[in-house]
């Protein structure tokens, strides 16, 4: 989930920015996750995640039109549901954005240390905290210099993937089916269709006017819904699902799945580009969500997030989830899951739902646009965000 700019009332930058927002670091999650799955029953759960992200965040776009000045999702979820929702959200926001930090910055270990071989995964993820909160440090400028840079490689090593890629595909991986891992992927899932966060700025851009908004959500997740599928088709139909480098091994090891094909494949051009691409994709999912970080926190605290503040912003952003992440540095897993199943789907799953069923039915809330379903499709977004929440709940303290 990444914070990206386009150009104002641009349909097409709309549409950029909410693909931009999904696509990042948890993509290199999410085919080791749903291949142990299978790929046929995978795509029920990503279709799944699909539609219920577009659908709370086209919520949150009726929501948004209740309002008539620009309001992020916090203030919203304050005028819906009340101030103890409002902090409740904002520990949420918190968790998220350690979340996905710890992750990032666990999976940099084992991306860099295959290209320095003599460097342990604990060391590059070190290396790579203090590069990167550097820039960070220097500003917004900087961020957006070095953020395109690393997206322009992360386009052309995707197209380079497919491309040496596309030749070493085993049709017969795609036969694997395990449904003891049905809702495994899901909650990585759902964080990697996270593009909520920029609909408030995204309806200041298109100037309130919702249907545009409303065709760059769906044009933009249907873009992500794409890219992700040619991801999992590559990395299924190369990587197996068990052996010593398969995919359970990097579901029990942490390892992603670029490190996978890497194993498999050995050294090539399908490899180079792979790791190229995997170091690309956490290092703007890093900026972004770090910056991001920083700026909520300075929000939340009420100082200025100028060069005076920088340092003690910085550390309180990126000291937390990288203590976290050296001290379990197999837990890019499970960072992911917690993010997804716990903080995104309250965030952009529960909350939508009963702002949208308080603001239409009890305040009587009028918007330029309203989202088809009833209180039907409000009660089976919260059902489904209570199923997730309870997997995870199972698998982490259950099983």
């Amino acid at each position: 989930m990444k914070n990206l700019k386009l150009i104002p009332g641009s349909t097409l930058g709309g549409t950029l920015l909410i693909s931009g927002s999904c696509i990042g670091a948890g993509m290199l999650g999410v085919p080791v996750l749903v291949g142990l799955l299978g790929f046929w029953p995978s795509l029920i759960l990503l279709f799944f995640a699909f539609a219920f992200m577009t659908f709370t965040g086209l919520l949150l776009v009726e929501i948004n039109g209740w309002f008539h000045k620009r309001v992020n999702l916090i203030s919203m979820v304050d005028k819906s549901l009340g101030k103890p929702f409002k902090i409740v959200s904002w520990v949420l926001y918190l968790f998220l954005f350690y979340s996905l930090l710890v992750a990032y910055i666990s999976g940099s270990g084992s991306i860099i240390s295959s290209y320095v071989p003599f460097l342990s995964s604990k060391i590059s993820s070190i290396f790579f905290v203090i590069i990167f909160a550097l820039v960070i440090y220097f500003g917004t400028k900087p961020v957006d210099f070095v953020n395109r840079i690393f997206m322009f490689g992360l386009i052309a090593s995707y197209f380079a993937m497919i491309f040496f890629g596309i030749n070493k595909i085993d049709l017969s991986l795609y036969s694997h089916v395990n449904f003891k891992y049905f809702l495994l992927p899901i909650a990585v899932l759902i964080t990697s269709f996270g593009f909520h966060n920029v609909i408030p700025s995204l309806t200041a851009y298109m100037k309130g006017d919702l249907k545009r908004v409303k065709k760059s959500i769906l044009l933009g997740s249907l873009l992500a819904l794409i890219i992700y599928l040619v991801w999992i088709i590559l990395v299924l139909g190369i990587v197996p699902v068990n052996g010593s480098n398969g995919l359970l091994y990097s579901y029990k090891y942490g390892k992603e799945a670029t490190i996978a094909l890497k194993n498999i494949v050995g050294i090539s051009k399908l490899t180079f580009f792979a790791q190229g691409f995997a170091l690309f994709a956490i290092v703007t999912s890093f900026l972004a969500q770090g910056l991001s970080l920083m700026h909520f926190i300075a929000d939340g605290i009420k100082v200025n997030p100028d060069r005076k503040h920088s340092m003690y912003l910085i550390i309180l952003a990126l000291l937390p989830p990288s203590i976290f992440a050296f001290s379990y540095p197999t837990i890019f897993f499970k960072a992911l899951s917690f993010a997804g199943a716990y903080c995104a789907v309250i965030l952009f799953g529960i909350f939508p739902a009963l702002m949208a069923y308080i603001g239409r039915y009890i305040k009587k809330e009028t918007s330029a646009y309203h989202v088809k379903g009833g209180k039907l499709s409000l009660y089976l977004v919260i059902f489904f965000s209570l199923i997730i929440i309870i997997n995870e709940i199972f698998n982490s303290f259950i099983k």
